[in-house]
């Protein structure tokens, strides 16, 4: 959820990841040679949470502050979205940046990694950011398709995914080319722009798929410019602990009936959902499960869980219950962890994850009524993964 690609903190936008990857690279293959520093030299990228006079407080994609002291004479440039070459990039001064911006910092670090004294400084706009994110949202809703992995052909560079349409699922081979990008979400990332560099042998059946590019005319086939894969968790519950200042819970989950320890970051959406809201869905869940298949159908695509039919759900009610859901998620003012208490049933999507627990992309609560509109106590709806990080919200067959 283009991290935070909208909603949380931006994480490396593409146009972003583009202009500092490629600064980057000879920074990288310097920082390998010895250095006659007494320090190691250390690259980070962050969001500019304060300034004072010399000094930048960055907050991190992970959450972590640091302080940066930018020493007189340190070159400032200023990165365009999808610039590449730093020739063209003009320089600016410490005074011309603001809270919020983007920057990229390279310099000496302190050893218990809370400091650090730039010796090169890149950012980006706020404005130029959102720009960007505004951008790619409208790209990927024009021209992404989503859904479930159903098979893969590494030798002949297609993967099948399975699109839920108002017909019923549809097969859609999506064709890989020796120019697609392929991302993949690391375990415990909680930004869409944060996926890692993939190859098709890493997607698996099972594994949520979305993809930008051009769709054939009959439908059947997607020649894919950008693939982004993962595997995600929907965790239903209740909170048995909580630790705001630690960002951390228990929840219990209702699938398993064991608890979980589930980590909300800074780059977690969190969102509380006003009870007559809550009320109202769980009444289309209700209709949708009850009712059959005379619903109006959520559209063409793949459903807000990025392709998997929700659990519980018997018709196009339930359906168009899911899709609202998304669309109700991305429209109400983000809460804090401070907002919940013990006990508040929870709906949480996350990657993966590991044997330590997992890291939230999405947190919704206020969802007691949607929990208990199923009657198998599993919930009829679920979040999808790709709305962090400035991915647009899912619905239909658009991007992630």
């Amino acid at each position: 959820m283009f991290s935070g690609k909208a909603g949380a903190s931006f994480g490396l936008c593409v146009g972003l990841a583009l202009a500092i990857g490629g600064v980057a690279k000879p920074f990288a293959a310097r920082a390998q040679q010895p250095a006659p520093q007494a320090q190691p030299l250390k690259q980070v990228v962050g969001t500019v949470k304060s300034i004072t006079g010399s000094t930048i407080v960055l907050t991190l994609d992970g959450g972590a502050e640091v302080s940066i002291a930018v020493p007189d004479g340190v070159r400032i440039v200023r990165v365009a979205p999808g610039q590449t070459d730093l020739k063209t990039a003009p320089a600016i001064a410490i005074t011309d940046m603001v809270v919020g911006d983007r920057i990229l910092v390279r310099g000496n670090g302190s050893s218990d990694g809370k400091s650090l004294t730039a010796t090169a400084v890149m950012a980006m706009k706020k404005s130029d950011v959102q720009a960007k994110q505004e951008q790619e949202r409208e790209d990927w809703q024009k021209r992404g398709i989503g859904g479930l992995v159903s098979a893969v052909d590494a030798g002949a560079g297609t993967v099948t995914i399975t699109v839920v349409s108002a017909g019923g699922n549809k097969p859609v081979s999506v064709q890989v080319a020796k120019a697609t990008v392929l991302r993949r979400y690391a375990p415990d990332s909680v930004q869409f722009d944060d996926a890692v560099a993939s190859t098709i042998d890493q997607i698996k059946p099972g594994d949520q798929l979305r993809a930008r590019g051009t769709r054939s005319a009959d439908g059947n086939d997607f020649a894919a410019e950008e693939i982004v894969s993962g595997v995600f968790r929907n965790i239903s519950g209740t909170i048995k602990a909580l630790d705001a200042a630690g960002g951390t819970m228990t929840v219990n989950d209702l699938a398993t009936k064991k608890p979980i320890v589930v980590k909300v970051t800074a780059q977690s959406q969190v969102v509380k959902l006003p009870a007559p809201v809550a009320q109202g869905l769980a009444a289309r869940m209700k209709g949708g499960a009850t009712g059959g298949s005379g619903g109006a159908p959520a559209g063409e695509g793949a459903p807000a869980d990025g392709g998997a039919r929700p659990a519980g759900a018997g018709g196009g009610n339930a359906r168009a219950g899911q899709a609202d859901l998304q669309q109700v998620v991305s429209r109400t003012p983000p809460a804090k962890l401070s907002d919940l208490q013990q006990g508040d049933a929870v709906m949480i999507v996350s990657t993966e994850g590991t044997s330590a627990g997992v890291t939230a992309i999405t947190l919704l609560a206020g969802v007691e009524p949607i929990l208990q509109a199923s009657p198998s106590g599993a919930a009829p709806m679920t979040l999808s993964p790709w709305n962090i990080g400035g991915a647009p919200d899912a619905g239909g067959d658009a991007g992630p």
